[in-house]
C-alpha cells in the first residue's frame, strides 16, 4: 500500500471520530506508539494529520510515519489531559515531549514527627509528611536545606528525638550555636514546632511573614530584658534577611507567580520557567527538548504545564506564559484552580511589568538554546574527528563505556554509562554483578558483563536494545580481544576501544587488540575520552562499594546467634542504621518487625554485654 493510500484510509478512520473530547494514539508499521495527544473534539483534531495542508517540519516528519491510530473517548477535557499525561510516562512515544516521572524531582520533605527533620527525597509518597517544590535540581534543595538548618538552628544529627534526649553529650554545632540543641532537653516541642512553621513558611515563598514574626518576639524580649533571648532572635533575623538578598527581586512584593517561556527553532526547543514569590525570583528551571520532540504543539505544552503541577504542592494565584495556549489556557485555569483549592489565573500578558517579565523567561529559554547549539555543535565536531581517528564507518552518537570494580574476590561489578548526543544520559547508566566468575579475572568478568547486555539487543523497547555506536572499555588490549571474542560468538559487529592509562593513572590512549592510538594532540578528543572514563570509573567504583557497606553493616548482626541476613535488613530498616540498632533498649529493639524479646536479648547483649541489662 503506498503512503497516499495509508493517509487517505487514515483520513476515513479519523473522519468517523466523535466530536468529543478524548485522547488519540499514533502507531508506526511496527505498531510502536509514536505520538500521543489530546483533544476536545476528536474528529476536528486527527483528521487534520492527515490533510494536505500545510504542517511544520516535526509534524509532517511523525506523520509520514504513522499506519494507524487509537483513540479513546473521555467525558471531559481535564479526564482527556490526565489520560494523556499517563499515556505518555507508559509509552515514552518519541515525537512526544519527555515527562519526568514524580520520582525523579528532587522534593524537600517536612517529616511527621514530635520533632520534624527536613530532609531532601525524590520520592514523594502518601504519606503525613509535607512536601515542597520540586525544585530545578537537587544542589537548588540541598542549598535550602543547609540554610534553612542554619538559619533556624535545626538539628543535622541522625540522632531521634524525643527517644535521644540526654542520652548523649551535645554536638559540635551546639557549641558553636548552630544548633537548637533538642538532645539537651531544653527545648519544647512547641519551641522547635516554632522554628518548623518558620522553616515551611519561608518554603512557601513566605518569609517575610517569618521576619515579622522573628522582629516582634526580638522586640518583646528586649522589652522584657531577656537580652540573650533577644540576641539570638536578632541573629535569626539578619540571616533570613540575608537569604532573602540572595533572590533576585522582579516584581512587587506582594506578587507572587509561575512564569513560563518558550523558546524553538529548528535545532531545539526549550521551556524556562521562573518562580516568583513575593517579588522574587527564587529559583529557576529550564528543559531543552530535542528537535523530534513537538513541544511547539498547543498540547504539548500544556501537557507539560500540567505535568509541573502535578508534583508541586505550592501552586501560585497566577500562571503567566509568553505564549498563547488558546482554548487550553482555561481547561488548564480550571484544573490548576481544582488542585490548588483557589482560584487560579492562567493567561499570556500583553503589556506592562509582567509582559516584561515573560519576556525575560523567552531570553533565557532562547539563551539556553544557544548554548544547546553551541555544545551540540562542538560535540558533533569532536566526534566526527574521533570516528576518522579510529577509522570508523559512521559517526558515533550512542557511545557506551565498561569499567570493571571489585575487592578482592568478592562484589565484582561491572558498571556501564552512555555518551549521547555530546552528554552522559544516566537514565541508561547500567550496574551488572558478575555472577559466573570464580576469583579476580577481570578479563572474564568483561567478558559476562559485555554477553549478558549485547544479548538484549533484539529486545523490542527500553534502553538495552538501542545499538551502540562504539564501545570504550576501561582496560587494555586484553580486554578489547575478550570483547571481541563475545562479539564474535554472537554474531554482533560493534567498533570496541580500550581507553589505556599512564603511570599516573591518567588517560594516555585509545587502543584495538593490537595497536594504541595516540589522543594527546586532540583536546577535544582526548577531553571526552578522559571525561568518559573517570566517569565509568566514579560510577562502578561507586555501586561496588555500596555492595560492599551493605554487606558489611548486614554481616556485623549476621554475626549474632539467630539473626540472618533477612533479619538483620529488618533491623536495619527499622531504625535507620547500624548505630541505632546498637542504641535501641531490649524493648525497642522487640518491638522490630520479626525480632521478638528473645532475640533482642541476644541483639542487645551482643553489643553491650550480658551485664548491661541489669544496670
Amino acid at each position: 500500500m503506498s503512503c497516499e493510500d495509508i493517509r487517505r484510509r487514515l483520513l476515513e478512520k479519523a473522519s468517523s471520530l466523535p466530536l468529543q473530547p478524548g485522547v488519540y494514539i499514533m502507531k508506526d508499521t511496527s505498531g510502536r506508539v509514536i505520538y500521543v495527544g489530546k483533544s476536545r473534539k476528536l474528529k476536528n483534531r486527527v483528521s487534520q494529520y492527515f490533510h494536505n495542508g500545510e504542517k511544520n517540519l516535526k509534524t509532517a516528519k511523525m506523520v509520514s510515519r504513522v499506519a494507524d491510530f487509537e483513540y479513546f473517548i473521555c467525558n471531559t477535557e481535564i479526564e482527556a489531559l490526565t489520560l494523556e499525561n499517563t499515556l505518555i510516562k507508559q509509552y515514552a512515544p518519541k515525537y512526544n515531549i519527555r515527562l519526568k516521572d514524580a520520582k525523579s524531582y528532587p522534593y524537600i520533605k517536612v517529616t511527621d514527627e514530635a520533632y520534624p527533620r527536613l530532609q531532601f527525597t525524590r520520592a514523594r509518597v502518601t504519606d503525613k509528611g509535607r512536601y515542597f517544590g520540586p525544585y530545578s535540581g537537587a544542589s537548588v534543595a540541598g542549598a535550602v536545606i543547609r540554610t534553612l538548618q542554619k538559619t533556624l538552628c535545626l538539628p543535622t544529627c541522625k540522632r531521634q528525638f524525643p527517644r535521644d534526649i540526654g542520652k548523649e553529650r551535645p554536638c559540635l554545632y551546639y557549641q558553636l550555636g548552630q544548633c537548637c540543641g533538642v538532645c539537651t532537653g531544653k527545648v519544647s516541642p512547641e519551641a522547635y514546632a516554632e522554628r518548623i512553621r518558620q522553616a515551611c513558611d519561608i518554603l512557601r515563598g513566605n518569609a517575610a511573614a517569618t521576619r515579622r514574626r522573628v522582629r516582634e518576639e526580638m522586640e518583646q524580649a528586649a522589652a522584657a530584658e531577656e537580652f540573650e533571648r533577644a540576641a539570638a532572635l536578632r541573629d535569626t533575623l539578619f540571616a533570613l534577611e540575608k537569604l532573602s538578598q540572595k533572590q533576585k527581586v522582579v516584581a512587587a512584593p506582594e506578587v507572587s507567580l509561575d512564569v513560563f517561556g518558550f523558546f524553538g527553532d529548528e535545532f531545539c526547543s526549550v521551556m524556562s520557567v521562573f518562580y516568583v514569590r513575593e517579588g522574587a525570583l527564587i529559583d529557576k528551571y529550564e528543559v531543552v527538548f530535542s528537535s523530534d520532540e513537538m513541544i511547539e504543539e498547543s498540547e504539548a505544552r500544556t501537557a507539560f504545564i500540567f505535568d509541573q503541577y502535578r508534583h508541586r504542592a505550592d501552586i501560585p494565584p497566577r500562571v503567566l506564559l509568553s505564549f498563547s495556549a488558546g482554548e487550553d489556557e482555561a481547561l488548564l485555569a480550571e484544573q490548576l484552580t481544582h488542585m490548588a483549592g483557589k482560584r487560579v489565573q492562567v493567561y499570556r500578558p500583553e503589556r506592562g511589568d509582567l509582559r516584561v517579565l515573560a519576556d525575560l523567561a523567552v531570553s533565557n529559554a532562547q539563551e539556553r538554546a544557544r548554548a544547546a547549539r553551541r555544545d551540540a555543535q562542538q560535540s558533533d565536531a569532536t566526534m566526527l574527528r574521533l570516528a576518522e581517528l579510529l577509522c570508523l564507518e559512521a559517526v558515533p552518537e550512542r557511545i557506551e563505556s565498561y569499567d570493571i570494580s571489585n575487592i578482592g574476590s568478592e562484589h565484582k561489578t561491572c558498571g556501564m554509562v552512555v555518551f549521547e548526543k555530546g552528554g552522559f544520559k544516566r537514565a541508561d547508566y547500567r550496574t551488572f554483578r558478575i555472577k559466573t566468575v570464580e576469583g579476580t579475572d577481570d578479563y572474564a568478568s568483561m567478558k559476562e558483563a559485555l554477553s549478558r547486555r549485547l544479548s538484549h539487543l533484539s529486545d523490542e523497547s527500553g534502553s538495552f536494545s538501542n545499538m551502540p555506536d562504539l564501545i570504550l572499555l576501561d582496560g587494555g588490549k586484553t580486554h578489547v580481544a575478550a570483547v571481541k571474542e563475545v562479539m564474535a560468538e554472537l554474531g554482533i559487529f560493534i567498533p570496541v576501544f580500550g581507553m589505556v592509562k599512564d603511570e599516573y593513572h591518567k588517560t594516555r590512549a585509545l587502543c584495538t587488540e593490537r595497536e594504541e592510538i595516540s589522543i594527546a594532540l586532540d583536546k577535544g578528543i582526548y577531553t571526552t575520552v578522559y571525561a568518559i572514563q573517570e566517569e565509568v570509573h566514579r560510577f562502578s567504583l561507586r555501586r561496588m562499594s555500596e555492595a560492599k557497606r551493605g554487606t558489611m553493616t548486614t554481616s556485623v548482626l549476621e554475626g549474632i546467634s539467630g539473626v540472618g541476613r533477612t533479619k538483620a535488613k529488618l533491623l536495619l530498616a527499622h531504625f535507620g542504621g547500624l548505630a541505632a540498632v546498637k542504641r535501641a533498649t531490649v524493648e525497642q529493639l522487640a518491638a522490630a518487625p520479626g525480632i521478638g524479646p528473645v532475640l533482642a536479648m541476644a541483639v542487645f547483649e551482643h553489643f553491650h554485654g550480658k551485664e548491661a541489662k541489669s544496670k
